[in-house]
């Protein structure tokens, strides 16, 4: 390893080994960290059922595409990563891999200094444009009463879960209903788990309707292409969690109401809890409510497009509630409901301490336009809502990664090293 080198890619997922593909085709010398390994995201931290959400046409990265006999389907946990090996091998990425950078600050005025840790101790390389490309969020979030809570209780985080068989005999409480906390409680429900649900205010979707995926038509519609300031909703929207559906057995919607009437339990936003006692504030009905009024009005926002276009398509319909829930609890005894596990699927949040520059918001979050940052050298990839609805997913890797390293192409100048023509 050089001690300099021009660009320095911090993360080796999908989103900064995209950069460095782009970057390797101008002749740009650079290098890409990666604290594990390049598909150790969804190798390791993906439960054993998991599918995509998204279907797999959706899967593009800098010259591969999926290709495989099911473009409509939803690639499972393995197949994923078999996909992304299969694009590693086209090109030769400067890859080192299960070293972290420690930390990155400013020297000289216009350069930055890394302090890598590796398998072979700390090291050190600076460079003139530094790439972040760690994801948008790395720390998973656990609520701080978790701690007090009874300590036979087996607690872990949704990245932590791969299949039922993991946790102790008894039931299962799920707190948290964005895309992994309602997948894993099908996925327990499915195994025949008791399970126990604190909804949160995760909006859902239909998987399919009027003939197509919902992601087809919204991405027919523009809407994964729509830069951020001008998305209908503004910031409000952006900030929501993700819609909960599932690619599972080929797709289908996630309805919470047909669960509870199968046996789930269901709750409010839980507050906190102590002990065997949990409590929870009176929103399940609201919730529910509020996530059946999104998939209707994503629906709706469908008609209107086939009508505007004169589509052929089946008729119109709207989602019904199947069931009510008769009270919204208050409390729930762990220990009386034979609860024996707790699976925290509530988010997960920033964490850039060991950036020492001036390029975060009040809350942590990067400053960006486009990935490119007012510090000078300095630009993130992968972010959620970078540019688009799209930035952050498989379908708008490609487009994000370009503009970043088409930004450091330019940033270089005259002095960038073994610069090609962009093909």
């Amino acid at each position: 390893m050089s001690t300099h080198v021009p660009v320095v890619v911090i993360g080796g997922g999908q989103a900064g080994l995209s950069v460095s593909w782009y970057l390797g085709r101008s002749g740009i010398e650079h290098l890409v960290v990666e604290a594990e390994t390049a598909v150790h995201a969804w190798a390791d931290k993906r439960w054993d059922n998991f599918t995509l959400v998204t279907p797999n046409w959706h899967c593009r990265l800098p010259g591969y595409t999926y290709t495989g006999p099911d473009p409509d389907g939803f690639m499972t946990r393995d197949e994923v990563v078999a996909w992304l090996r299969g694009w590693l091998e086209t090109f030769d990425a400067p890859l080192v891999e299960h070293t972290t950078v420690t930390r990155l600050c400013r020297i000289d005025g216009n350069r930055f200094e890394l302090t890598l840790d590796g398998p072979d101790g700390a090291d050190t390389v600076t460079c003139d444009q530094a790439v972040i490309a760690t994801g948008g969020y790395p720390l998973p979030v656990i609520p701080p009463f978790a701690p007090a809570l009874d300590p036979g209780v087996h607690q872990i985080h949704s990245e932590q879960y791969f299949n039922p068989e993991q946790l102790p005999d008894g039931a299962v409480l799920v707190v948290g209903t964005g895309q992994s906390g309602t997948q894993i409680a099908e996925d327990l429900h499915l195994a025949g788990r008791q399970v126990h649900l604190a909804v949160g205010n995760a909006p859902r979707v239909a998987r399919t309707y009027r003939g197509r995926d919902c992601m087809t038509w919204l991405a027919d519609m523009g809407l994964y292409d729509t830069p951020t300031q001008e998305y209908p909703g503004g910031r409000a929207a952006q900030e929501k969690t993700n819609h909960y559906v599932t690619g599972r057995d080929g797709g289908r919607d996630i309805d919470l109401r047909a669960f509870a009437l199968d046996g789930m339990k269901l709750y409010g936003m839980l507050t906190d809890g102590k002990d065997s006692t949990l409590r929870f504030a009176p929103t399940l009905t609201e919730s529910l409510d509020k996530a059946d009024a999104v998939y209707n009005s994503i629906c709706g926002d469908i008609d209107r497009y086939i009508d505007a276009r004169g589509i052929d398509a089946p008729p119109p319909s709207r989602y019904e509630p199947v069931w009510t829930p008769p009270e919204d609890p208050a409390e729930l005894d762990l220990a009386a409901a034979g609860i024996t596990s707790i699976i925290w699927a509530i988010g997960y949040r920033p964490d850039y301490r060991w950036i020492e520059a001036s390029a975060f918001d009040g809350a942590g979050r990067p400053m960006q336009t486009r990935g490119i940052t007012e510090v000078p050298g300095l630009s993130f990839i992968g972010l959620p809502w970078m540019h688009t609805w799209g930035s952050g997913r498989f379908l708008g890797i490609d487009r994000d990664a370009r503009y970043v390293a088409e930004h450091i192409v330019a940033s270089l100048g005259e002095n960038r090293p073994r610069l090609a023509a962009a093909q």
